[in-house]
């Protein structure tokens, strides 16, 4: 690379225009330029309004030490004992036998005597032989000072044998549990309000939070007490497959092991989240944390406080999702709702108001846009109350009136209903088979029914081997399962299914919708693809 020096005298004239051009950038807002013609007039400064900056968006509270302070109060700190019998309960884990200084050493010392955990890592002590005495912390909030009543997690105080709950001025009071919730997580505890002066908080409103707002999370991380943080919510509706109602809040707002039980709040201080688990490799926070929405916790806790137990609405149906096949099966414009496998006997709707095959759209006004919103909404429903289903049957929509019945009920039915023994009888015939779809299937008779264990109440059409890499194989047919309907028209021979078949292929359907009941008279829908 060549350089080129300057001339001296060049450099000084240039040196001093710049200076010249500095000094008159100083002394006026704008440099007047030079005119071409001397004769023109030369531009005198002109008075300069200052520029405004852009308004920039709000960035979050300026700062949350106010809203912090009043609520930091109502927030506990809830530990538990439990007694076990240390190395010797079910799955109880061997000590592994390492070398001699391993550096593995440490690590396993402390994570067998402190064996004790829950979703987001609640632990204490405790190990050896022997009866001991097992610690969990968690964490909890007030919401009515009045009564002493007192929510958390049901992971945090699951099997105590005594909870104390720690408050922010270093008091404590011995707790009772008042009710459980397993499907939600939820657990309502209860203090002698007459040892203590208790704050409470209010819940608010969940639906209103967006995505985008500012959130803060108050808890008792690692034991160290109340500590605050503070994030926005980072998405709604998510499930975490913990329960049939999960309607998860994400947020960003640190949480940690100890943290659960404690609450979310918004700007105004009102739980709208009871924080239950966490996302984390290492066990610390990484951002991504779970709340229970304030509008499925507020009506859980109200039923445990009052009753002890929760008291939902039933409907009595099984259910499946609506695939994009099963929606043009059904001839629907768009996969949405829930379809409906099969109805519970003496339930709600074995009437026959609502029968296998239909989508349910809509329940008492609100959309079910997809199978897990249906669950929800019935549940929040009161027993007892008549409601309007919206549903599709056979591509039409209509509206159909049911009374709910209790879900706690319905459980004991059902679990009656399987637990009965199949009835080994059927009717003899000769035994017709075909091949269809990828799959055999045969007369569903005593022979049948005996090799796949079939039982009496169980009708149709039996699938006696299934081709590997076939259209049946590929929708997860299995051999002993029964068909009992194809496009929502009931079958009983063969030949009822052949012909169903070519019936559809006539009309042009690229899928085949069938019902299948497994051995025990469980329904579930598969669609198989017809070319």
């Amino acid at each position: 690379m060549t350089f080129t020096l300057v001339p001296p005298a060049v450099r000084r004239t240039f040196v001093a225009a710049t200076m010249a051009l500095l000094a008159g950038a100083v002394a006026a807002p704008y440099v007047a330029v030079p005119a071409l013609a001397q004769d023109k007039p030369k531009i005198a400064p002109q008075a300069q309004t200052p520029v405004q900056p852009p308004r920039l968006a709000p960035q979050g509270p300026a700062s949350v030490a106010d809203l912090a302070e009043g609520l930091l109060g109502a927030v506990v700190n809830i530990s538990t004992s439990q007694t076990v019998k240390g190395g010797e309960g079910p799955g109880a884990v061997p000590m592994p036998q390492l070398p001699e200084g391993s550096p593995f050493q440490d690590f396993f010392d402390d994570f067998f005597k402190n064996r004790q955990g829950n979703k987001d890592g609640e632990g204490g002590g405790g190990g050896g032989g022997g009866s001991q005495k097992v610690q969990s912390l968690g964490s909890g909030f007030v919401v009515d000072a009045e009564k002493g009543i007192i929510v958390t997690n049901n992971h945090v105080i699951a099997d105590a044998d005594e909870i104390e709950v720690n408050f922010s001025d270093g008091s404590k009071l011995k707790a009772t549990l008042k009710g459980t919730d397993t499907k939600t997580d939820i657990a309502v505890l209860q203090v002698d309000p007459k040892g203590k002066k208790l704050t409470a908080v209010n819940f608010g409103d969940s639906n209103k939070m967006r995505i985008g707002d500012w959130v803060m999370a108050v808890g008792n991380p690692f034991g160290l007490g109340g500590t605050v943080t503070v994030g926005i919510i980072s998405a709604r509706n998510r499930d975490i497959n913990s329960g049939p109602y999960d309607d998860f809040i994400q947020t960003d707002a640190a949480i940690n092991r100890g943290n659960s039980g404690g609450p979310l709040f918004n700007m105004e201080g009102e739980v709208v989240g009871i924080n239950t688990a966490i996302i984390s490799p290492s066990g610390g926070s990484i951002g991504i944390g779970f709340s229970i929405p304030s509008e499925l916790a507020a009506g859980v806790v109200a039923q445990l406080s009052e009753f002890g137990e929760t008291r939902r609405g039933w409907l009595g149906v099984r259910i499946q999702p609506v695939t994009d096949e099963i929606a043009e099966s059904l001839g629907m414009k768009s996969a949405k709702g829930a379809l409906v496998a099969g109805v519970i006997k003496g339930g709600p709707v074995d009437n026959g108001s609502i029968q296998p095959g239909d989508v349910i759209t809509k329940f008492d006004g609100k959309d079910v846009h997809e199978m897990r919103d249906l669950p929800r909404v019935v549940a929040e429903s009161p027993v007892g109350k008549a409601v309007d289903v919206l549903i599709v049957r056979k591509g039409v929509e209509q509206t159909v009136k049911v009374t709910l019945g209790r879900l706690e009920d319905g459980e004991k039915l059902s679990q009656d209903e399987e637990d009965k023994p199949a009835q080994g009888e059927g009717d003899s015939g000769a035994v017709a088979t075909a091949s269809v779809l990828g799959m055999t299937i045969g007369e569903l008779n005593d022979e049948a029914r005996k090799k796949f264990e079939i039982g009496a109440e169980v009708s149709g059409v039996v699938v006696t081997e299934v081709a590997p890499n076939s259209a049946a194989s590929a929708r997860g047919i299995l051999a002993g399962e029964v068909i009992t309907e194809i496009a929502q028209e009931s079958v009983s021979s063969p030949k009822d299914v052949m012909d169903r078949i070519g019936a559809l292929k006539e009309q042009g359907r690229k899928n085949a919708l069938l019902m299948l009941a497994s051995k025990s008279g469980e329904l579930r829908f598969v669609t198989v693809r017809m070319d």
